[in-house]
C-alpha cells in the first residue's frame, strides 16, 4: 500500500473534519434525531 504524506494545511483540515463529525454525533444524540447516511448507494437513517 502506498503511503501518502499530507502537508500541514491538509492535516489541519482532516483534523477539523474529524472534530466536526464528533460534534455532529454528539448533537444528534442530544436532540435524539436521526442521522442520514449513504450506504451502498442507498440513503439510510440511523439512530445515533
Amino acid at each position: 500500500m502506498k503511503e501518502y504524506k499530507r502537508s500541514q494545511n491538509q492535516q489541519k483540515i482532516v483534523d477539523g473534519m474529524n472534530k466536526v463529525y464528533e460534534k455532529l454525533i454528539e448533537f444528534k444524540k442530544r436532540k435524539n434525531s436521526e442521522l442520514v447516511i449513504l450506504k451502498d448507494n442507498k440513503i439510510v437513517r440511523v439512530k445515533p
